[in-house]
C-alpha cells in the first residue's frame, strides 16, 4: 500500500453514537456494540469507514445513531430476548 493510499484511507471515519440501551437485548448485539467499543449510553466514537465496521453499525442500527444518517427510534423492544411464560403458576391451577 502506498503512502497517499493508506493517508486517503486513514482519513475515512464515521461518527457513531450508542443511543439505546443493550439491556436485554440479544447476546450477539451486545457483543456487537462492545466489539465496536461502546461502553455508556450517548457515548461517541469514531469509526474507521471500511465494509467490516459499516456491516456491524447496520446489525445494530436501532441502538445507534451515525452522523448523517437519520436516528429513528424503535417503537417496541423486538430486539429483546422472549422468555418463556412460568409454568409454576399454571401448575397450581390459577
Amino acid at each position: 500500500m502506498t503512502a497517499r493510499k493508506a493517508a486517503a484511507t486513514a482519513d475515512k471515519t464515521l461518527k457513531a453514537t450508542l443511543k439505546k440501551s443493550t439491556i436485554g437485548a440479544k447476546p450477539v448485539l451486545k457483543a456487537t456494540v462492545e466489539s465496536l467499543g461502546f461502553r455508556r449510553l450517548n457515548q461517541t466514537r469514531e469509526l474507521p469507514d471500511n465494509p467490516a465496521v459499516r456491516g456491524m453499525l447496520k446489525a445494530v442500527a436501532f441502538l445507534i445513531a451515525v452522523d448523517g444518517e437519520p436516528y429513528v427510534r424503535p417503537k417496541r423492544g423486538r430486539y429483546k430476548i422472549w422468555r418463556k411464560r412460568s409454568d409454576k403458576k399454571h401448575q397450581r391451577g390459577n
